[in-house]
């Protein structure tokens, strides 16, 4: 955890947020800014600041995280099949769009146009 990261104090509930999945590893919550219908961010509880750190040992972990994305997606309400669907966006660094500094998944869904 880092003391000044605001996703580190989502996840420990010191800042508020509409939480709709935890686990011992990862904690998603609605994006208080949504660009699309259904807007989830999802953080990995420990702190690791962008994609851009990541390390070879980090596959496990984030491979899970990849893999989580559709139930997440699935029970927030973006629809199944080839007429449904969601997006994935991981931004990092500072050119690469990322707000907070603290790695996180969007899952963007519903029915377009957005």
């Amino acid at each position: 955890m880092s003391e000044n990261c605001i996703f580190c104090k989502i996840v420990k509930g010191s800042l508020p947020s509409t939480k709709v999945y935890e686990d011992d590893e990862f904690f998603a919550f609605k994006d208080i800014n949504p660009a699309a219908p259904v807007h989830i961010l999802v953080v990995p509880k420990a702190h690791v600041v962008s994609m851009q750190d990541v390390q070879d040992d980090d596959a496990p972990w984030l491979g899970r995280m990849m893999a989580l994305a559709p139930k997440i997606a699935a029970e927030n309400g973006c629809r199944p099949g080839l007429q449904g669907g969601f997006r994935l966006v991981i931004n990092n660094g500072d050119d690469g769009g990322q707000e907070v500094h603290h790695l996180h998944l969007h899952i963007l869904g519903g029915q377009r146009p957005w």
